[in-house]
């Protein structure tokens, strides 16, 4: 028990910035969808995600053929061979990709963006949230891939390489079907009628799909500043020019 409880302190230690992205998202999804609802996608997102990783690393499917390094085995939890904070971080992509698909579809400007009826649970939002955060991961795979060159560490690889950066084009079409898995079970969440109190405890009537909107945001802009602070200055460009038509057209959309 006691090694556990070490291990996990010395994971949240060696990668914060996770954790501060997961503590974003668990706030943001409290006050969006109620506590009930959050912890719900907590256990069962975090279950697909290393489901699909544990899946990859051993049959190659849906991501390709890849490894993980367990150069921090003594440092971090693993579990059955993918790092514990691996698979957290698909929690808080998705939400995040969900909300600015909300925000990028919903109607109106400014901070009176208005969903219809049928938007958060539409097909057009589950595609839209999934192309989304596919996009992140183009902008988070390669960097990710040099990790060796900031405070992330080698942790993973590509046995065959990859056409972009590094990166098979198979990891992408993998990322989008979990993607979509991922924002189907919180569409289902949203929708599905309270069975106990605690289900909506803390939700709150904001504008949420924006504040998820800005943490997708604040992912990107964490990713690409590392990007640059590497040395990768291609790489770098390659993402800001991937999201400046998307994100013109946003703020266009979204000023008053």
């Amino acid at each position: 028990m006691w090694k556990f409880l070490a291990l996990l302190a010395s994971t949240v230690a060696l990668r914060p910035y996770v954790f501060v992205f997961l503590g974003a998202f668990l706030l943001l999804a409290t006050l969006h969808l109620g506590a009930g609802r959050a912890i719900v996608f907590l256990v069962l997102g975090y279950l697909i995600s290393w489901g699909a990783e544990v899946c990859a690393i051993n049959f190659g499917f849906p991501f390709g053929e890849y490894l993980y390094i367990p150069a921090t085995l003594d440092r971090e939890l693993w579990l059955a061979g993918v790092p514990f904070m691996d698979s957290l971080s698909y929690l808080f992509l998705a939400y995040a990709s969900y909300c600015l698909a909300l925000t990028a579809l919903g109607a109106g400007r400014g901070l009176r963006v208005q969903e219809d009826a049928n938007l958060p649970e539409s097909w057009r939002t589950l595609i839209l949230g999934a192309a989304l955060m596919v996009t992140l991961d183009i902008i988070i795979d390669p960097v990710a891939l040099r990790g060796y060159r900031w405070f992330l560490g080698q942790i993973y690889g590509y046995p065959g390489g990859g056409v972009y950066f590094g990166v098979p084009l198979s990891n992408f079409a993998g990322w989008f079907l979990v993607a979509l898995v991922l924002i189907r079970v919180l569409q289902y969440l949203l929708s599905a009628p309270a069975p106990a109190r605690f289900w909506d405890w803390g939700r709150r009537p904001l504008p949420a799909p924006l504040l998820g909107s800005g943490l997708y945001l604040g992912i990107l802009g964490f990713n690409l500043t590392m990007t640059f602070l590497i040395g990768e200055t291609c790489l770098g460009w390659v993402g800001v020019f991937i999201y400046l038509p998307f994100l013109t057209w946003l703020a266009l959309k979204l000023l008053p």
